[in-house]
């Protein structure tokens, strides 16, 4: 068990002093990544409706092209999601590191790609299994292994090195990283509840807290043998 435990005020202090010194970059990068979101789904319905058409074809050929057209547009919205997602981990990180974010972080981490997709997949399938487990399992596993995207971020590990090592640095701070995980809920409701503009103060603050207790955690643990990273 680690001897320091990290400050749920401290984390959420840092985050909002971040969040302010740099309210300006914050507000374009969530209306850059709200754009993205917005205009993937937009081009996802449309393009959906070529394959869906070839669907009710009775052409055993066409059908198979309609297949193909689903699986590449999957494909291609998800790699955009998931590279939004790792960049905008990479920024929370620089920050909790008091680096600069930049904008071009968004699409830098695309040679960690697979190992957060596949990271992902057995993260989601852990807590799935947990919660089909009565719950409380699934709630754990989250909480265990929450930190693993931050590992390969960060340290460009492989999924199940990424894994362990979420939960390593979260043995003994369960609870509190539960009451965290609350805290973190509560201030983005009440962004919500202020007119959704609020938002833009409180996901910046929010998730520069969270980076912010990873690396408080990852430095009072025993690091581990990770791959060389890019």
């Amino acid at each position: 068990m680690m001897d320091e435990r990290f400050s749920i005020k401290e984390a959420i202090q840092f985050g909002w002093d971040t969040m302010k010194n740099n309210l300006f970059f914050f507000v374009i990068l969530l209306i850059v990544v709200i754009g993205v979101s917005i205009l993937l789904d937009i081009v996802s319905e449309l393009l959906i409706l070529v394959p869906a058409a070839l669907f009710i074809s009775e052409d055993i050929l066409l059908i198979i092209v309609g297949v193909i057209l689903s699986i590449i547009i999957i494909s291609i919205t998800t790699f955009v999601r998931t590279l939004i997602t790792m960049g905008v981990t990479k920024i929370s990180l620089k920050f909790s590191n008091n680096e600069e974010g930049e904008y071009e972080d968004l699409i830098s981490c695309y040679p960690l790609f697979f190992k957060y997709l596949l990271s992902s997949i057995v993260y989601m399938l852990i807590v799935m299994g947990g919660f089909i487990l009565l719950i409380i399992p699934g709630i754990i596993w989250a909480i265990q292994f929450q930190f693993y995207n931050y590992f390969i971020i960060d340290k460009g590990l492989g999924p199940i090195e990424a894994l362990k090592s979420s939960s390593r640095i979260t043995k003994g701070v369960k609870w509190k990283l539960l009451g965290f995980l609350i805290v973190i809920l509560l201030i983005n409701l009440v962004g919500a509840l202020a007119l959704l503009i609020g938002l833009f103060a409180t996901i910046p603050t929010t998730m520069v807290a969270v980076a912010f207790v990873y690396r408080k955690l990852s430095i009072q643990t025993k690091p581990i043998k990770t791959s060389r990273k890019r």
